[in-house]
């Protein structure tokens, strides 16, 4: 599959073969559903917490007598029916995390390229430098390829002040190669790919950087 290659100024200086084996195959819809909660899921803290009646303080001396007293009967003041009471089936702190095969998650980030690749989100820019970060220069080279709503921009390593001039920009997040993943290539409009950049994904076969 060839898309074009683009210069800073968005004019066409020629053409990049994207891989078949990367860009070209059949996005498959479960695999990336299960990244998608896998990726999801890691990020949940776990940490909420409630306390049920035996770790709630107090509550040690049964309230009233049993009988005599025309109330119900009542065992502790820290019952779940009571305020103040513990809590039943609340959430202790827990590990949300769950394993999805290697395999999958590789199935998953090349269906997740494929399709951007299928639905033309996909632009190549020819590479470029600045000797000091810019974020004017990024908002003009992003004007200037028409990328208006939400970007992903893929930058190679060595580009420091390439990276930092978009990374300021709303609506722009910066990535290197190796930090690619299935989530965030689904969740934006538009993937800038640096060639350098682009070459150093195809050079690893399409593997993602982190889950």
């Amino acid at each position: 599959m060839k898309v074009p290659l683009k210069s800073v100024t968005g004019e066409n200086v020629g053409e990049y073969e994207l891989s078949d084996e990367i860009f070209g195959i059949e996005p498959n819809m479960y695999a990336m559903h299960m990244v998608v909660r896998l990726q999801r899921a890691a990020a949940r803290a776990g940490t909420a917490s409630t306390k049920t009646r035996r770790e709630v303080s107090g509550g040690g001396r049964k309230p009233w007598r049993q009988k005599g007293t025309g109330r119900a009967r009542a065992g502790s003041i820290r019952s779940p029916l009571w305020k103040g009471g513990g809590t039943v089936f609340g959430p202790k702190p827990r590990d949300y995390t769950f394993r999805v095969p290697r395999k999958v998650r590789r199935l998953a980030f090349r269906s997740a390229l494929s399709a951007a690749a299928a639905e033309e989100r996909i632009t190549v820019v020819e590479d470029f430098s600045m000797e000091v970060p810019s974020t004017r220069a990024g908002k003009e080279i992003l004007e200037n390829l028409g990328l208006d709503r939400s970007v992903m921009v893929v930058v190679p390593e060595e580009e420091e002040n390439v990276e930092k001039s978009f990374r300021n920009l709303a609506k722009v997040e910066t990535f290197f190669p190796q930090e690619l993943n299935t989530y965030d290539i689904l969740r934006f409009d538009n993937i800038l790919f640096m060639k350098s950049a682009l070459d150093v994904l195809q050079g690893s076969g399409g593997n993602e950087g982190s889950t």
